[in-house]
């Protein structure tokens, strides 16, 4: 039975192992995905984790739930040798094996891509995992409570004080929604004011959002700055020790709150680690059948997809004539891969991937939002309306779809539960207090012998 192996278990490889199970006969192929994850992350939702606005764990959907005639193995793809058809599979507890496969499909996805920045590293964090999203949020919470404890001054305003880096749509999303987040929150911290919370966005280009026309996206820059927002064009970041973002300009920024979204890169772990070809931007060569190679050769038996592949844009739309790295196409091409590696099982010829961008659309906090779609643009609660109900619908199964969109109409009535659970990243804090601990041993006494004190008196009556 031919062996398939899916590396990644993000969009595009939980929608090619989903649709495999629809379409292969029984027996047909035995199909194996492994990620470090048990889940795939819904990532357009991260922005409405961050603020609160979703439960984390309804924008996740389990591989072992959904996946019921899939192998998972939870484990890091760390080598790829397509000569022979071997995989190195490195679980986090136990010794790395070697998997055979006959078919490999590569959705590995993509990364944060940082630049060596001072600071960054050690006090920044991004935007593409459901842990940040919640780590973002319980923060920002935290430090409200921090804050209301102490009296304005330096150390206040750094606490409330958030710099988000990069003007994409990630960025924007997450920028306006926490700036939303924050707004709420002042209801219940009737000792902080308004202008004492800092929102800043930080852009190398002289604009945000390229995805949107220019009109929208300067729309959307006026609709910031109405909520207290602050975004420097044309600027970037120069360092950000000890919590202090030095700005291309000369500005210096206190705060205790860098989140990156300044771009991404393919999975550096899994294509440094295969003899694929790659493209200069670092991602996997692939066709518009979404086989790994060009267009004059094909590398058999090995496919790829979502943002660690550089497909071709047939629609001619994208960046350099290449699919940009978006949920929109991470989600069809694992649709059509599925159906792909199926034909060619069967002796059949695979098709073209094509499709024309449907548009753009992002929230900007509770009951606000932008879409664009060629010419046409959408602002306000409309456009609101239509994020929430793409995405709503995008959402992969229907389990996960109702979890959402419970959650939307709970908030609709009862408001968020804006409660910080931040010791959850360190959850034996109270144990560890009061945990009962071994007394430090006695110091030995040595013993004492009868004939040396007989000895040491004799001695001290001779000399008086």
């Amino acid at each position: 039975m031919p062996k398939i192996l899916v590396v990644g278990g993000g969009y595009a490889g939980f929608y090619t192992a989903w649709k495999l199970e629809k379409h292969l006969r029984k027996g047909e192929a035995e199909v194996t995905i492994v990620d470090p994850l048990p889940y795939m992350t819904y990532q357009p939702f991260l922005p409405e984790v961050a603020a609160g606005g979703i439960e984390a764990r309804h924008v996740v959907v389990g591989l072992r739930r959904h996946l019921k005639r899939t192998r998972i193995v939870i484990a890091k793809v760390t080598g790829i040798d397509h000569a022979s058809k071997t995989a190195t599979i490195t679980p986090e507890v136990g010794e790395p094996w070697q998997e055979q496969y006959d078919q490999i499909v590569v959705t590995a996805g993509a990364v944060s891509r940082t630049f060596p920045i001072p600071g960054i590293a050690e006090n920044a964090i991004g935007l593409k995992t459901i842990e940040e999203a919640v780590a973002i949020r319980d923060h920002i919470l935290t430090n409200f409570d921090r804050a209301a404890n102490l009296p304005p001054g330096p150390e206040r305003d750094r606490l409330l004080t958030v710099v988000v880096v990069g003007g994409g749509f990630a960025g924007i999303e997450v920028f306006a929604e926490t700036r939303a987040f924050a707004s709420a929150l002042l209801k219940d911290y009737p000792t902080i004011s308004f202008e004492e919370t800092h929102f800043h966005l930080i852009e190398a280009m002289g604009r945000i959002m390229p995805e949107v026309s220019l009109k929208t996206s300067e729309w959307v820059l006026k609709d910031l700055a109405k909520r207290g927002a602050n975004v420097h064009l044309d600027t970037q970041v120069k360092g950000a020790v000890d919590g202090n973002v030095e700005l291309s300009t000369g500005q210096v920024i206190p705060t205790d709150v860098i989140i990156w979204t300044a771009g991404v890169m393919a999975n550096p772990t899994v294509v440094r680690g295969s003899d694929l070809p790659v493209e200069e931007r670092g991602r996997l060569r692939t066709r518009a059948d979404l086989r790994v190679g060009t267009p004059e050769e094909v590398v058999e038996g090995a496919w790829a997809a979502g943002d660690v592949s550089a497909v071709p844009d047939l629609s001619g739309g994208g960046v350099g004539g290449f699919c940009v790295p978006n949920a929109q196409h991470a989600v069809r091409q694992g649709k059509l891969l599925a159906k792909n590696i199926v034909a060619v099982l069967r002796g059949e010829e695979p098709k073209e991937y094509f499709h024309k961008n449907l548009g753009a659309v992002a929230g900007l906090g509770l009951y606000n939002g932008v879409f664009q779609s060629g010419k046409i643009a959408i602002k306000g609660f409309f456009a609101w309306i239509a994020h929430r109900g793409y995405h709503g619908l995008a959402m992969p199964t229907f389990e996960r779809k109702f979890r959402v969109v419970g959650d939307w109409w709970q908030n609709f009535w009862l408001g968020r539960d804006n409660v910080s659970m931040e010791t959850l990243q360190n959850p034996r804090y109270v144990f560890e207090e009061f945990a009962a601990r071994p007394r430090p041993a006695a110091p030995e006494t040595p013993a004492i012998d009868p004939k040396t004190v007989a000895a040491e008196k004799t001695g001290k009556v001779a000399a008086s």
